[in-house]
């Protein structure tokens, strides 16, 4: 709750920097020009993403729907595409995170969640099949549909661990008064990767079964 909260605040401070501005318009048509107004306003969508996948169950769902508002294809669907021979053993701690002994199995997946061609969340998600059902298992062993979709009959809701921002537009203070970068004549650089969440996923009868790791790319600013 604490982020939800430090999320609104800013966003309340950048609201009132983004209507005060007469560049929206133009600037919006033209990508991230690197100017104080595009980077506030970047990180203006960066903290509303943020704040969006604090408050919903299901990364998925909120992805597709930030591609139909943002319209960054014809199709607002998300489509998990999976990463096949990827291992990656399971962070320490995460079997108490979990609920389950040293011998319980967990089985191990890495998507790329895209919407049309832009590749929105790079997630690896641990997953214990015991407590998912036959079909659930089957469907994740061999599709490609995102495992938000899959396990939504589980009612699940979602434990935020953490969720950082692995970029900031603007520096630390700016909302203090710590001066802003000035205009350069080169577009903005935005690194591959801007947002990190790790979380876990509970049935709605309260087991964990899932804990997931989803690090979000430049693509969720794109400019269609």
């Amino acid at each position: 709750m604490p982020n939800v909260i430090r999320c609104a605040r800013h966003l309340a401070v950048l609201s009132m920097l983004i209507v005060a501005s007469s560049l929206s318009a133009r600037q919006s048509s033209q990508g991230w020009p690197d100017t104080p107004f595009s980077r506030t306003q970047a990180l203006a969508e960066l903290q509303t993403l943020n704040a969006q996948l604090l408050s919903h169950p299901s990364a998925t769902l909120t992805l597709e729907q930030w591609c139909g508002a943002h319209h960054l294809a014809p199709e607002a669907k998300i489509v998990a595409q999976r990463v096949h021979g990827a291992d990656k053993p399971l962070p320490d701690g995460a079997r108490a995170l979990l609920g389950i002994g040293p011998e319980e199995p967990v089985r191990y997946r890495r998507v790329a969640l895209s919407c049309g061609d832009a590749v929105l969340s790079d997630a690896d998600n641990w997953y214990v099949p015991s407590h998912l059902t036959p079909e659930m298992n089957r469907q994740l062993d061999t599709s490609d549909v995102p495992f938000g979709k899959v396990v939504q009959p589980l009612h699940f809701r979602r434990q935020t661990l953490s969720a950082d921002l692995l970029w900031s537009p603007l520096p630390e203070g700016w909302d203090s008064g710590t001066p802003l970068p000035p205009t350069s004549n080169q577009p903005l650089a935005i690194p591959d990767h801007v947002l990190q969440h790790r979380a876990v996923l509970y049935t709605g009868d309260n087991q964990p079964f899932s804990l997931v790791i989803e690090s979000y790319t430049r693509q969720v600013l794109a400019r269609p």
